[in-house]
């Protein structure tokens, strides 16, 4: 089973681009912005978590307990920073690891994700969706140490499992990932992966080695192929004229998973394509565009 289909499900998810969009684009609606904010989850920091030390436990075992990083404990409790966890003191636990900062007033998102090295889009949405920074936010995926915060200048993590295209040929990109406003309805909707350019017939390729999840039709996406790969990667091809595979099937780099239709919402001939990671809150999207840089078309 796969999950709901993109433009209501993962309104939710962490890895989105509302923010950039939303502070790019002039003609977005007051309306739309509303609507964007509703579907946007509570700010991290109105979501931390009290922990009271019990006796036995330690910086670790907490961390553990909570699928954090030590680190990210130190930096909420100073209470923890001489390598003790006092019984009975009052841990302060954020949903996942980051640091909370204070920043200088009248900051704006896209400064602070070149500070940090976070993309402006995922500091705009796990702190509320808000255009003006507050004083203090949630930096995800950064570390505290005694020395301070340290940035994190990591881009995205080369993928050694997607190492081809979903095409024969490099393809024009005719809806990128992320937020966008519906031209019919007005409203921000969320668009979880990319729609490829190709004439119905075109063959959909494998992008790496793996299991095929799913195959068949799920609503919105049509005929859909679903398929796992390693280190907790999912790729889909959707809105398919026909598909080759079954469920189970294992494929591999360059395997013809399909061919480019319009079925589903689809009103012309195109690939949606989608990368997702496993996490805890599911299949999480991430922007396709990010690992094509380590992707080869077969031809």
């Amino acid at each position: 089973m796969v999950n709901p289909p993109r433009s209501r499900r993962v309104a939710r998810r962490r890895a989105i681009a509302l923010g950039a969009f939303l502070l790019s684009v002039a003609a977005v609606t007051l309306g739309s912005i509303a609507q964007a904010q509703q579907n946007c989850p509570a700010p991290a920091l109105s979501r931390l978590r009290l922990h009271r030390v019990a006796r036995g436990e330690t910086l670790s075992s907490i961390a553990q307990r909570y699928d954090l990083q030590p680190a990210t404990l130190l930096g909420f409790n100073p209470v923890l920073r001489n390598g003790q966890a006092p019984v009975g003191a009052t841990l302060q636990i954020p949903p996942f690891n980051g640091v909370r900062v204070e920043v200088p007033a009248g900051s704006r998102w896209d400064n602070l994700a070149r500070l940090y090295g976070v993309r402006a889009d995922v500091l705009y949405e796990v702190n509320g969706c808000v255009q003006t920074v507050p004083r203090v936010v949630f930096i995800p995926g950064v570390n505290w140490t005694a020395a301070g915060v340290i940035p994190n200048r990591l881009a995205v993590r080369e993928v050694s499992v997607l190492g081809g295209y979903p095409l024969p040929r490099i393809a024009p990109i005719l809806t990128p990932y992320g937020w966008r406003v519906d031209t019919t309805s007005g409203q921000v909707v969320f668009h979880s992966g990319i729609d490829l350019e190709a004439p119905a017939g075109t063959p959909v390729l494998a992008t790496g080695a793996g299991t095929v999840a799913f195959a068949g039709h799920q609503g919105e996406y049509g005929n859909l192929v679903v398929v796992n790969h390693a280190q907790g990667y999912q790729t889909r091809y959707a809105q398919l004229s026909s598909i080759a595979v079954q469920v189970g099937q294992t494929v591999q780099l360059g395997d013809r998973l399909g061919a480019v239709g319009n079925t589903g919402q689809a009103t012309r001939p195109h690939l949606h394509f989608e990368v997702r990671s496993n996490s805890r809150e599911g299949w999480v999207a991430q922007n396709p565009s990010d690992y094509f840089q380590n992707m080869r078309a077969a031809q």
